[in-house]
């Protein structure tokens, strides 16, 4: 990315807009689409820029419900939403907006604040009014797109600060017990309906409580109690009070008060090397930059935090909201957290808008930045547009280590198969954060990019043509319509274009990242003798326990600065008056910053290492400043204390010589066994909805009973599908007579079983004969019947069935 130091351009996030003065804010009012304005009569655009503005911003603001509702011809001023002359209201408008900076025009900053929003969260107006603003801003620049310019930060001297004890014995005597007696019935993880984050548990042991303390951190300001999250929530928001809200969150504030107190400040050691300090939001923000957004038809960034829609933000009308249902929570940084039973679905009038601005094209594009929960689950659709497990326009899905996406064409069947599917091999799908891209075009058809590369898997079916696409399905992201086709994960980012993206241009948005991340530039300039000078590391909440720093660069705000020889040696990370005990990546640096090692657009990258960071206080009040060995000419000998070895104990157990076959592998040998491919309709049936239940690790030590029960069911399906056909049961059993009895064909029921499962120079295996007994008793206790028996082949093909699952379910097949 390029950073542009001595102009300002289109920078990335929204605000709100100048309306009615005077009196009580205007109660927010949720709306799919504009109401109808009677069209236009007015004097034409006198020229481009007004008809930008026009185009851009006018036509989504001029609504009796928006602006013009007040800021209109006859009404109050400034008359920026007049419908009679758009040049006049061009006029009005100019002042109002910042078209280098949109996310800081008067308009976003207005509506950001809750003034005349017309969604329920007014940080979704704001971005929503950035995004118009932006489209005017582009227009004029000729679509330079969205970039980032780094600003100066405040200058901050590093001060004292109050620290969360490493201990939680403070705040298990005064903050938990309230937590614990009246929060519980949700914020604990047994609770009936649990809720994260878990502060309020109910365990007395010490890990309990080091695990509500670790929860309950970032919702407590020690610096002003009375702003801490959890008084606010009853005080404010009137959540779950036990009895009169202002009286409980006085209690409550009142205990953290108590708890603040018992803290000693932190004095930071005046023999360090320091810059100045700053919070997270202090920085500039960085996420999103130079992205390709100009054909976005719907956009959600999951940036609210609260309640339970997330915002179509694209401001392409009808916004197309989602609402959750079942387990769909928050994440901090931007993001939401898609566990069991959840789902954020929009309404199918809204969803509509995908098929009316996709099928003219012929094209588009889903991207999503996610990160599934587990590389097991199968048949899990992260982002889809779908009417049913049948029908859809198109879906991207996991199936365990691949990605499988299907997309309806003219080329396919309503359910948009056959599906693609990323090679097994290249196991694409990773339990991490990745950027996932699927692009459709009537010749190239589907192909899908993961983190900035294509997979290299050819859509067979060649695109083709969209016209039937069906308007009539719903938008949703972590499971489909009919709730059963569950996808776990974190979903931070996702987008629809109506046109595909290049492979230029999806590695153009790889590379622009996502979620919550700023440019931190700590002030260097008094330690290196040169103004406007910074070491900047791009830092981000990763989630709501911790931050992330990479990437530390030297750079000077000042294009036309002459860059001297600085050495540099030995940087750690400080928060709140204290190098951070742990997280410190940065110590081993050992570099020196010079002219030929830098330029003006980049700086100087000293690392591409990136570290974690525990939060303490939270983003807003967290305060973070750098620490060097040696900068220039400043140094401070650092002597690394010696680590006090541990005390000796016990030898651990000695590591078992066998171990478990995980999932994968334990349907792969029931297969080979029996001679049933496991792709047999009713056999994967089974897997699908017991593979989660089955090992995922070797270690033998890990073995439950629910495992045991998954195996169990997985290997009676085998053995049924073996069972009850023909081919495949001649082939297996080839001397017995399943028109006779059991009890009078043992051997000849019982050597397959033991001959195929055991194998052969396995030395591990149970003794063949101690198998051939075990299953001699199982065939006589089944064979016992006096009435009511059945024919004679129905019940040799259950002992069948019955004998094979004993011996495929058990350690014979389980242990390698």
């Amino acid at each position: 990315m390029k950073f542009m130091f001595r102009n300002l351009v289109v920078a990335g996030f929204l605000a709100a807009l100048q309306a009615c003065s005077g009196g009580a804010p205007v109660e927010a009012v949720q709306v799919t689409k504009p109401p109808t304005v009677q069209d236009y009569t007015g004097p034409a655009a006198a020229n481009a820029d007004i008809q930008a503005f026009k185009v851009s911003l006018w036509e989504n603001i001029k609504a009796s419900n928006r602006c013009g509702g007040c800021h209109n011809a006859t009404g109050q001023s400034p008359r920026f939403a007049r419908s009679d002359d758009v040049n006049l209201a061009y006029q009005e408008a100019t002042a109002l907006a910042n078209l280098t900076q949109p996310e800081l025009s008067r308009f976003v900053t207005k509506v950001s604040g809750g003034h005349n929003c017309w969604l329920q969260a007014a940080s979704a107006c704001g971005d929503t009014m950035t995004v118009w603003i932006r489209g005017w801003a582009g227009a004029v620049s000729g679509g330079k797109g969205k970039q980032i310019s780094l600003q100066a930060p405040p200058s901050i001297d590093v001060g004292s600060a109050k620290t969360f004890p490493a201990s939680s014995a403070l705040f298990a005597s005064t903050v938990q017990p309230l937590l614990k007696q009246y929060c519980s019935r949700c914020h604990a993880s047994n609770a009936g309906t649990p809720q994260s984050p878990y502060f309020a548990g109910t365990g007395t042991d010490q890990a309990s409580i080091d695990a509500a303390y670790a929860a309950a951190r970032s919702k407590i300001n020690l610096d002003n109690p009375s702003q801490s999250r959890f008084v606010l929530r009853l005080r404010n928001e009137f959540h779950n009070c036990w009895s009169d809200c202002a009286a409980n969150s006085a209690a409550l504030e009142a205990k953290i008060v108590e708890f603040a107190n018992g803290i000693p400040l932190t004095q930071v050691d005046p023999q360090l090397v320091v810059s100045k300090a700053l919070s997270l939001y202090q920085g500039t923000v960085a996420a999103g930059g130079n992205r390709v957004e100009t054909n976005i038809v719907a956009q959600w960034e999951f940036k609210t935090g609260m309640g339970t829609i997330a915002y179509d933000t694209s401001g392409v009308e009808p916004a197309l909201n989602l609402n959750f249902s079942g387990d769909v929570t928050w994440v901090g940084g931007w993001g939401i957290k898609v566990g069991p039973t959840g789902k954020a679905q929009g309404s199918t009038a809204a969803s509509k808008k995908l098929s009316d601005l996709i099928k003219p094209t012929g094209e588009y594009t889903v991207e999503a930045w996610m990160a599934p929960g587990n590389v097991v689950q199968e048949d899990a659709f992260a982002v889809s547009y779908s009417g049913g497990t049948t029908a859809r326009n198109f879906t991207i899905a996991q199936r365990a280590y691949q990605y499988q996406v299907f997309g309806r064409a003219s080329t396919t069947d309503a359910n948009g198969g056959p599906a693609l599917l990323t090679n097994d091999k290249d196991r694409d799908a990773q339990a991490s954060l990745q950027h996932v891209v699927l692009t459709f075009d009537p010749v190239n058809g589907r192909k899908l990019y993961v983190n900035g590369t294509f997979t290299g898997d050819v859509d067979t079916k060649k695109g083709g043509s969209l016209a039937d696409w069906d308007d009539s399905f719903a938008f949703l992201v972590g499971n489909e319509t009919s709730t059963d086709r569950q996808w776990q994960g974190v979903a931070r980012f996702v987008a629809i274009h109506n046109r595909a993206l290049s492979a230029t241009q999806v590695k153009q948005n790889f590379d622009a990242g996502v979620g919550e991340r700023y440019f931190m530039l700590f002030n260097v300039s008094n330690l290196v003798n040169l103004p406007q000078s910074y070491m900047m590391l791009e830092a981000s909440q990763l989630d709501s326990y911790a931050y992330q720093f990479t990437k530390p660069t030297f750079v000077n705000l000042d294009p036309a600065a002459t860059i001297p020889s600085i050495a540099l040696k030995g940087i750690r990370i400080g928060v709140n008056g204290a190098e951070s005990r742990v997280g410190q990546a940065y110590i081993p640096l050992n570099a020196t910053i010079s002219a030929s090692n830098y330029t003006p657009a980049d700086g100087q990258r000293l690392s591409n290492v990136g570290t974690i960071i525990g939060l303490e206080k939270g983003p807003e009040f967290d305060q973070f400043f750098l620490t060097f060995e040696q900068i220039a000419s400043n140094t401070h000998a650092v002597v690394e204390p010696t680590p006090t070895p541990p005390a000796a104990g016990p030898d651990a157990p000695a590591s078992s010589d066998v171990g478990l076959k995980v999932f994968n592998e334990i349907n792969a040998t029931m297969s080979q066994v029996t001679g049933v491919p496991a792709t047999d309709t009713n056999v994967k049936a089974t897997f699908d909805r017991v593979s989660q239940q089955l090992p995922t690790v070797e270690d033998i030590n890990t073995f439950l009973a629910s495992h045991q029960v998954g195996i169990a069911q997985l290997a009676i399906e085998y053995c049924n599908a073996l069972a009850e056909d023909n081919t495949l049961r001649s082939a297996f059993w080839p001397a017995v007579n399943f028109g006779g009895t059991a009890n009078a064909q043992r051997s000849q029921l019982i050597d397959p079983i033991v001959t195929r499962a055991l194998g052969s120079g396995v030395g591990s295996q149970p003794d063949a004969s101690a198998v051939t007994t075990e299953l001699n008793d199982l065939i006589t206790r089944l064979s016992s019947c006096t009435t009511n028996c059945g024919p004679a082949a129905d019940r040799t093909k259950t002992i069948a069935k019955a004998a094979c699952a004993a011996v495929i379910g058990s350690g014979t097949t389980l242990l390698q």
